[in-house]
């Protein structure tokens, strides 16, 4: 099952470190967060990423070009550019990187992937977030509904609007406005599609929150998977620095072996 992951957007609420890079390539822990978010899917065995890239796609691009270069010892002959690779590192991954437009919305950068995803199941994230979710149970319960999209709900207080669930079974009913002190249920940002959610994308100005999860509630087709433990997005520089202090106090994202 192939993962994509949305990484083109502007990060306008990071600038302090995103004017030079896009957010996805912002590192936690000397990493950019998107290599968090590839691990926590290889270590349950998804390893095929198909990454929306966006604005400053050409960062996303020379990471994975030169990912084993970075990674591992090498001699390099300076005249004939033969390289004896002295212990080689690097992950067991496909990584496939798409320029899907610097001014196109998150609907519209999957909808271009459709040629590489439309074959199959696959799952979707943000190129920005961190959980100890469990994928393979997030896979299960979706390919055993028959829902065309299963998000993953959390609980997160603050700034997000909550979810309205359906009391007795795992259909998401619509969202609404959320309070500062409420303690209900938001959308995680980890996904598992169906490639009927294609039909309910329009454009490259469709917004993947917006109108296909709206009509995919209307048809009675959004499920959720709750995951009670941890979660967090990195969308201001206040995240970026609580990811910090968490990753050098363990980690609860980590869940794969060094």
């Amino acid at each position: 099952m192939k993962v994509a992951i949305f990484a083109g957007g502007f990060g306008t609420r990071l600038s302090e470190e995103t004017a030079i890079r896009p957010k996805p390539m912002v590192e936690i822990g000397g990493r950019p967060i998107i290599w968090h978010i590839m691990k926590i899917f290889a270590h349950y065995g998804f390893k095929d990423f198909v990454v929306l890239g966006g604005y400053k796609v050409d960062y996303i691009r020379d990471y994975f070009l030169n990912y084993r270069g970075r990674s591992s010892d090498y001699t390099i002959n300076l005249k004939t550019g033969v390289i004896d690779w002295v212990q080689s590192m690097g992950e067991d991954w496909n990584v496939t990187v798409l320029d899907t437009g610097d001014d196109v919305m998150t609907g519209g950068r999957l909808k271009k992937a459709r040629f590489l995803l439309s074959d199959a199941p696959f799952c979707l994230t943000y190129g920005d977030g961190v959980s100890d979710v469990n994928i393979t149970a997030l896979v299960e319960a979706h390919l055993a509904s028959d829902y065309w999209c299963t998000l993953t709900a959390v609980t997160q207080p603050g700034r997000y609007g909550a979810l309205r669930l359906n009391k007795g079974s795992t259909q998401v009913k619509g969202f609404r406005e959320k309070g500062p002190t409420d303690g209900g249920l938001i959308n995680g940002g980890f996904f598992v599609c169906d490639p009927a959610v294609f039909e309910v994308i329009d454009n490259n100005q469709t917004t993947w929150e917006n109108e296909p999860m709206t009509r995919m509630i209307e048809l009675g087709k959004l499920g959720y998977f709750h995951h009670g433990g941890y979660w967090q997005s990195m969308d201001s520089l206040r995240d970026k620095m609580v990811l910090e202090a968490a990753w050098a106090e363990g980690a609860p994202w980590k869940v794969w072996q060094d």
